[in-house]
């Protein structure tokens, strides 16, 4: 391979789809399909989601690092997404060096997507692992479970702190 061409982002999904319970509760995820993609030859890959589905996705970023092949040079990734405004915004989110630094841990960093991540500088390869959540509204609930959901966080909230006692000790 040429140099140019050894630049490459390799992502790997792991999709769960979880079906929510009401406001806050999550049921049991279904079983976790792995998918995993190369992209050999790029320097960025879009990750986007069907619009069609009413599920919500949310990319859970795990770790970034170098793979075989990769030089001793900067590596610089950055993500390319939307803010709360809905504007485009691009941030790189890791410096990898093969001889200090060759991995990132990014401890599920979630990002709505479509997310696209950039291989800004350096010649890679790069990998970088992370979750497809698929989180699905439920309106099963009747009104009376959410009734006591409801009353049971009302209490929750009522039980006052009391400040810790003082012991007085003379000498």
């Amino acid at each position: 391979m040429a140099a140019g061409a050894a630049a490459a982002l390799t992502f790997l999904d792991q999709e769960s789809r979880v079906r929510a319970g009401g406001v806050g509760s999550l049921q049991v995820p279904a079983p976790v399909t792995m998918d995993s993609f190369f992209f050999g030859h790029t320097r960025s890959f879009t990750f986007k989601v069907e619009e069609e589905d009413d599920a919500e996705h949310v990319l859970a970023l795990t770790m970034l690092c170098l793979t075989e092949g990769a030089k001793d040079e900067c590596n610089v990734v950055e993500v390319v997404a939307r803010n709360h405004d809905h504007q485009e915004i691009a941030v790189p989110v890791a410096n990898l060096k093969l001889s200090c630094q060759p991995m990132l841990s990014l401890d599920d960093f979630q990002l709505q997507p479509p997310v696209t991540f950039r291989l800004k500088s350096g010649s890679g390869p790069v990998r970088i692992t992370g979750r497809h959540q698929i989180v699905t509204i439920s309106n099963d609930l009747s009104e009376e479970e959410s009734e006591e959901d409801g009353s049971e966080e009302q209490e929750a909230e009522l039980c006052p702190i009391l400040p810790a006692k003082k012991l007085g000790r003379r000498l």
